[in-house]
Protein backbone atom coordinates (compact mmCIF):
# COMPACT_ATOMS: atom_id res chain seq x y z
CA UNK A 1 0.00 0.00 0.00
CA UNK A 2 0.92 3.43 -0.86
CA UNK A 3 3.09 4.70 2.10
CA UNK A 4 1.45 8.26 2.62
CA UNK A 5 -2.22 5.95 3.12
CA UNK A 6 -0.61 3.79 5.43
CA UNK A 7 0.94 6.97 7.57
CA UNK A 8 -2.77 8.43 7.45
CA UNK A 9 -4.04 5.50 8.70
CA UNK A 10 -1.34 4.77 11.70
CA UNK A 11 -1.53 7.95 13.12
CA UNK A 12 -3.36 8.19 16.38
CA UNK A 13 -4.28 11.20 19.33
CA UNK A 14 -1.75 11.63 22.07
CA UNK A 15 -2.58 12.30 25.00
CA UNK A 16 0.70 12.23 27.16
CA UNK A 17 3.43 14.34 26.49
CA UNK A 18 7.15 14.54 27.99
CA UNK A 19 8.55 17.94 29.46
CA UNK A 20 10.80 18.09 26.24
CA UNK A 21 10.57 21.34 24.19
CA UNK A 22 9.62 21.53 20.76
CA UNK A 23 11.57 23.45 18.68
CA UNK A 24 10.92 26.46 17.04
CA UNK A 25 11.55 25.35 13.48
CA UNK A 26 9.34 22.23 14.07
CA UNK A 27 6.46 24.54 14.99
CA UNK A 28 6.80 26.75 12.19
CA UNK A 29 6.95 23.95 10.09
CA UNK A 30 3.82 22.57 11.74
CA UNK A 31 2.32 26.66 11.15
CA UNK A 32 3.19 26.35 7.41
CA UNK A 33 1.23 22.68 6.77
CA UNK A 34 -1.91 24.83 8.45
CA UNK A 35 -1.76 27.43 6.17
CA UNK A 36 -1.41 25.15 3.28
CA UNK A 37 -4.89 24.00 4.10
CA UNK A 38 -7.69 23.96 1.63
CA UNK A 39 -10.53 26.91 2.59
CA UNK A 40 -13.76 28.00 1.48
CA UNK A 41 -13.33 30.24 -1.93
CA UNK A 42 -9.49 30.43 -0.34
CA UNK A 43 -10.63 33.94 1.74
CA UNK A 44 -7.95 32.42 4.43
CA UNK A 45 -9.94 34.04 7.23
CA UNK A 46 -7.83 32.19 9.80
CA UNK A 47 -5.34 32.41 11.98
CA UNK A 48 -3.08 30.06 13.98
CA UNK A 49 -1.79 31.16 16.78
CA UNK A 50 1.18 28.57 18.89
CA UNK A 51 1.60 29.36 22.45
CA UNK A 52 4.87 27.79 23.41
CA UNK A 53 4.84 28.78 27.30
CA UNK A 54 3.45 26.07 28.90
CA UNK A 55 2.83 29.18 32.25
CA UNK A 56 0.04 30.72 29.04
CA UNK A 57 -1.27 27.04 27.81
CA UNK A 58 -2.05 26.50 31.57
CA UNK A 59 -3.60 29.45 32.35
CA UNK A 60 -5.50 29.12 29.24
CA UNK A 61 -6.43 26.45 30.63
CA UNK A 62 -7.45 27.44 33.56
CA UNK A 63 -9.58 29.97 32.23
CA UNK A 64 -11.88 27.23 29.76
CA UNK A 65 -11.89 24.75 33.19
CA UNK A 66 -13.71 27.58 35.15
CA UNK A 67 -15.90 28.89 32.21
CA UNK A 68 -16.79 25.88 31.56
CA UNK A 69 -17.55 24.10 35.43
CA UNK A 70 -14.68 21.85 34.85
CA UNK A 71 -12.63 19.98 37.20
CA UNK A 72 -9.88 23.01 38.55
CA UNK A 73 -7.54 19.80 37.67
CA UNK A 74 -8.18 20.92 33.75
CA UNK A 75 -4.93 20.94 31.79
CA UNK A 76 -4.91 20.16 28.19
CA UNK A 77 -2.82 17.33 28.44
CA UNK A 78 0.16 19.67 29.40
CA UNK A 79 1.49 20.00 25.74
CA UNK A 80 4.46 21.50 25.06
CA UNK A 81 2.86 23.62 22.07
CA UNK A 82 -0.76 24.69 22.19
CA UNK A 83 -2.00 25.82 18.44
CA UNK A 84 -5.29 27.99 18.37
CA UNK A 85 -7.01 27.98 15.19
CA UNK A 86 -8.91 30.69 15.04
CA UNK A 87 -11.23 32.10 12.23
CA UNK A 88 -13.62 35.05 12.05
CA UNK A 89 -17.10 34.13 12.99
CA UNK A 90 -18.89 35.77 10.37
CA UNK A 91 -17.18 33.16 7.89
CA UNK A 92 -19.84 30.80 6.53
CA UNK A 93 -16.58 28.40 6.08
CA UNK A 94 -14.94 29.19 9.36
CA UNK A 95 -15.37 25.87 11.35
CA UNK A 96 -14.88 23.45 8.21
CA UNK A 97 -11.61 25.33 7.04
CA UNK A 98 -10.42 25.23 10.44
CA UNK A 99 -10.53 21.22 10.78
CA UNK A 100 -8.60 21.32 7.27
CA UNK A 101 -6.31 22.93 8.89
CA UNK A 102 -6.25 20.85 11.63
CA UNK A 103 -6.07 17.64 9.79
CA UNK A 104 -2.51 19.32 8.62
CA UNK A 105 -1.34 19.99 11.97
CA UNK A 106 -1.91 16.57 13.24
CA UNK A 107 -0.16 14.92 9.68
CA UNK A 108 2.38 17.35 9.96
CA UNK A 109 2.93 16.80 14.06
CA UNK A 110 3.12 13.18 13.58
CA UNK A 111 5.60 13.82 10.57
CA UNK A 112 8.04 15.35 12.91
CA UNK A 113 7.74 12.27 15.18
CA UNK A 114 5.87 14.57 17.47
CA UNK A 115 2.13 13.46 19.36
CA UNK A 116 -1.20 15.49 18.82
CA UNK A 117 -4.78 15.86 20.09
CA UNK A 118 -7.22 17.80 19.22
CA UNK A 119 -8.67 20.20 22.28
CA UNK A 120 -12.12 21.09 21.28
CA UNK A 121 -13.33 22.82 24.59
CA UNK A 122 -12.71 26.70 23.46
CA UNK A 123 -15.37 26.28 20.75
CA UNK A 124 -18.10 26.59 23.77
CA UNK A 125 -16.39 29.64 25.63
CA UNK A 126 -14.11 31.65 23.61
CA UNK A 127 -16.14 34.47 24.48
CA UNK A 128 -16.52 34.27 28.60
CA UNK A 129 -14.56 37.33 29.30
CA UNK A 130 -11.87 35.82 31.06
CA UNK A 131 -11.03 33.26 27.93
CA UNK A 132 -11.61 36.34 25.92
CA UNK A 133 -9.57 38.26 27.83
CA UNK A 134 -6.53 35.47 27.44
CA UNK A 135 -6.91 35.04 23.80
CA UNK A 136 -7.12 38.75 23.35
CA UNK A 137 -3.43 38.83 25.19
CA UNK A 138 -2.46 36.30 23.13
CA UNK A 139 -2.97 37.53 19.56
CA UNK A 140 -5.94 35.89 18.55
CA UNK A 141 -7.89 38.94 16.94
CA UNK A 142 -11.50 39.98 18.95
CA UNK A 143 -14.06 39.09 15.98
CA UNK A 144 -12.62 35.54 16.40
CA UNK A 145 -14.13 32.27 17.41
CA UNK A 146 -11.92 29.48 18.19
CA UNK A 147 -12.72 26.41 16.24
CA UNK A 148 -10.24 24.03 17.07
CA UNK A 149 -6.84 23.81 19.28
CA UNK A 150 -4.41 21.25 19.10
CA UNK A 151 -2.48 19.95 21.95
CA UNK A 152 1.64 18.65 20.80
CA UNK A 153 4.40 17.64 22.23
CA UNK A 154 6.66 14.57 22.22
CA UNK A 155 4.74 11.16 23.28
CA UNK A 156 5.45 10.06 26.42
CA UNK A 157 4.03 6.72 25.26
CA UNK A 158 2.60 4.38 22.73
CA UNK A 159 -0.53 5.36 21.63
CA UNK A 160 -3.89 3.23 22.12
CA UNK A 161 -4.71 0.84 19.68
CA UNK A 162 -7.75 2.54 17.36
CA UNK A 163 -10.79 0.68 17.26
CA UNK A 164 -12.73 1.95 14.20
CA UNK A 165 -16.88 1.64 14.61
CA UNK A 166 -17.63 4.07 11.73
CA UNK A 167 -19.06 2.87 8.65
CA UNK A 168 -17.83 3.91 5.12
CA UNK A 169 -19.65 2.52 2.22
CA UNK A 170 -19.19 3.02 -1.51
CA UNK A 171 -22.53 3.74 -3.25
CA UNK A 172 -22.62 2.11 -7.08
Amino acid sequence: MNEFINFIKSRRSCRSFTDQSVSEADVQTILDCALAAPSGINRQTWQFTALVDREKIQTLAAAVAKALGRDAGYDMYKPAVLILTSNDKESAFREVDNACAMENIYLASEALGLGCVWINQLKDCYDDPDVRHLLHEYGVPDNHGVYGSAAIGYKAGPAREKVITARAVIVK
